[in-house]
């Protein structure tokens, strides 16, 4: 039986299921693994028994992912589950930001004692009247999950399409409509644009890259739209452009201290993925990613560790070495499966960036003498035993 310990509600109506052979924990020191969504896990008095933790969601500023790397604990997030979800919301901010809606609801709201509203409605819708995104330009910064399906979505509006993306994988690129039109710089997206989305992680290279620059090269009355960090827009660059009327409006999910004493702002409350269907979603593919490691020991979407993956374990033995991406870390493994006259069907060895994994199978059970070799070598952060 594999334990499981929940942080946080994972889905609106509380529904999670893992199948037989797992059961849910009420503290982390019982479990093997954790499911969570948004809490802060900084600081937090992670057990040894904790072998991953899988992120319903696709952000990860909330844990520390390097630190658990150098613990053996696969950190799991769940890219593009929530996807459709934060693209429909982009989209009804174009609308928002174009069409007057929200300022023409406010108004009738305002005037519902009105015995002749009909009428003074009819006279006043000119002052809400806007334009139509059909036609107009828009830049889409990113061409990932969210943002490919943002540029397809305003493709099939009519829009004009522009994309910039220097590290777009080819899974992304084969999904995008042939009518984005890719550029290669972000000023050569940003000129003249009317519309402005972003759709990138935060990264040393994309904190406040949306700045005075490229605001200036928008259209005048352009609309900007950050549903990806709040950290990728210089929020005081953003102020200036709508106190000028550079920017006719802002649309953003990040309600910052300075976000909210601009003019001109849609600001909701980080809800881009806020759909039951995008919370099922994260649920099921975290939940998956969980189950394979957890009895594969395969890694796939993890944000500390490589993807590796050697299918279903059905060998008698399957041994997972979580360590340093240093040299001569495959032949001090084999080194010591040597000494035990193990005979290893097969092997995969992966890295990414600092941290490496190693997995492979054997003929015969490994004694416990040899799990402790392979644990003294040095660098070796985590040695699990999957079968």
């Amino acid at each position: 039986m594999r334990h499981i310990k929940t942080i946080d509600d994972i889905t609106k109506d509380g529904e999670v299921a893992f199948g037989d052979g797992y059961d849910f924990v009420d503290t982390a020191e019982d479990a093997d693994a954790i499911l969570m969504r948004s809490t802060d896990l900084h600081g937090y008095e992670l057990p040894e028994s904790i072998r991953a933790i899988a992120r319903c969601g696709a952000g990860v500023n909330n844990i520390p992912i390097e630190e658990y790397a150098r613990r053996g604990v696969v950190v799991f997030n769940s890219p593009g589950a929530n996807s459709n979800a934060v693209k429909e919301l982009v989209i009804a901010m174009m609308i928002l930001s174009s069409r007057g809606v929200v300022q023409s609801m406010e108004w009738v709201r305002a005037h519902a004692d009105d015995p002749n509203i009909l009428v003074s409605a009819e006279r006043a819708k000119k002052a809400f009247v806007g334009r139509e995104i059909r036609g107009k330009r828009v830049g889409v910064v990113g061409l990932g999950n969210v943002g490919s399906k943002v540029a397809n979505a305003a493709v099939e509006l009519g829009m004009d399409v522009y994309g910039y993306d220097p590290f777009i994988s080819i899974e992304h690129a084969w999904a995008l409509s042939q009518q984005v039109q890719r550029v290669g710089t972000l000023e050569d997206l940003c000129r003249d644009c009317d519309y402005l989305t972003l759709h990138v992680p935060s990264k040393a290279d994309t904190v406040g890259m949306i700045s005075t620059e490229q605001l200036n090269l928008l259209a005048p009355g352009a609309v900007l739209i950050n549903y990806a960090r709040e950290t990728i827009v210089d929020e005081d660059a953003v102020a200036a452009a709508l106190d000028a009327g550079k920017l006719s409006w802002f649309a953003c999910d990040f309600a910052t201290p300075k976000t909210v004493a601009m003019p001109r702002t849609f600001i909701t409350t980080h809800s881009g993925a806020g759909t039951a269907e995008a919370e099922a979603n994260c649920a099921d593919m975290a939940i998956s990613e969980l189950k394979d490691y957890l009895e594969n020991g395969n890694i796939a979407h993890s944000v500390n560790y490589p993807a590796c993956s050697m299918g279903k374990a059905r060998a008698a033995s399957r041994i997972a070495c979580l360590h340093a991406n240093v040299p001569n870390m495959i032949g001090q493994i084999t080194a010591v499966l040597a000494r035990d006259n193990a005979n290893v069907q097969r092997m995969m060895n992966e890295s990414a960036g600092e941290n490496a994994y190693t997995m492979f199978d054997t003929d015969e059970h490994l004694s416990d003498a040899t799990i402790a070799a392979l644990k003294e070598i040095p660098a070796i952060y985590r040695v699990r035993v999957i079968k």
